[in-house]
């Protein structure tokens, strides 16, 4: 199957793609500031157990920074992707250069080893992110789309699944193999299996990482993966005294 024409979908979508996300296809893992909802909120953020992202409907507009103070509350940290400079009063307390690559020659193809992760194999996948350390991953995550798996003597030994959906996309995440079954394909081959599901949807993959993870890069070019930008990830306190939060 031939991967979707990238210039059929609005390019600016992934430029924002957890916004994107979290006002469509995820509404269901979103929270709102207090008094907003789907519809009048400029600022989302996922539940604490599924993700720790948020979003800004408008980085350059008031009402989004706004709104995401009320949500996340004065003094609080926020997660968020994209954003280079907060407005005054917000500090910026991490920042990881990253890069995201898009789905452009990849050959997408079901692997018949892998199995379908859920529920149940979440303590299991949460070791296994923890010793590879592949980006965030919380209780919850394995909801938001399909994980694939592959065993070994009963042992999980790779992952890979699907994260953020904006229309028309779908991310590509939690890319991890067992340093003990490393230089066998297991990452490639569920990459291929993830792209597949996403391309029978009529979507295309796309995927971030560290801009430092020079190696995953590579991989990830060497299989039909294409840089498109290069984001921030970026946590960012609120303005707001975080003693006043505990009195």
């Amino acid at each position: 199957m031939s991967t979707p024409a990238h210039t059929s979908l609005d390019p600016h979508v992934l430029d924002n793609p957890a916004w994107a996300a979290l006002s469509g296809a995820h509404t269901a893992f979103a929270e709102y500031p207090a008094g907003g909802g789907a519809v009048a909120a400029r600022a989302a953020r996922y539940s604490p157990d599924v993700s720790p992202f948020a979003a800004l409907a408008d980085p350059q507009d008031p009402r989004s920074w706004a709104d995401l103070r009320t949500l996340v509350g004065d003094g609080e940290v926020a997660s968020l992707a994209g954003v280079l400079t907060p407005p005054d009063g917000w500090e910026t307390v991490g920042r990881i250069q990253g890069v995201q690559l898009v789905d452009t020659s990849l050959r997408a193809e079901p692997a018949p080893e892998a199995v379908r992760l859920g529920a149940a194999d979440v303590p299991e996948v949460l070791a296994l992110i923890r010793l590879t350390e592949p980006g965030p991953f919380l209780p919850r995550t394995v909801e938001l789309g399909t994980y694939l798996g592959i065993r070994r003597q009963g042992r999980l030994v790779a992952m890979a699944g699907e994260r953020l959906r904006p229309p028309g996309w779908t991310e590509i995440s939690a890319v991890c193999t067992h340093p003990d079954h490393r230089g066998q394909g297991l990452a490639t081959r569920l990459v291929r299996a993830v792209a597949a599901g996403i391309r029978e949807r009529g979507e295309v993959p796309f995927l971030h990482t560290a801009a430092g993870n020079t190696r995953a890069v590579r991989l990830y070019e060497s299989i039909g993966f294409t840089l498109r930008r290069r984001p921030f990830f970026l946590a960012v306190r609120a303005p707001g005294n975080t003693a006043a939060n505990f009195s």
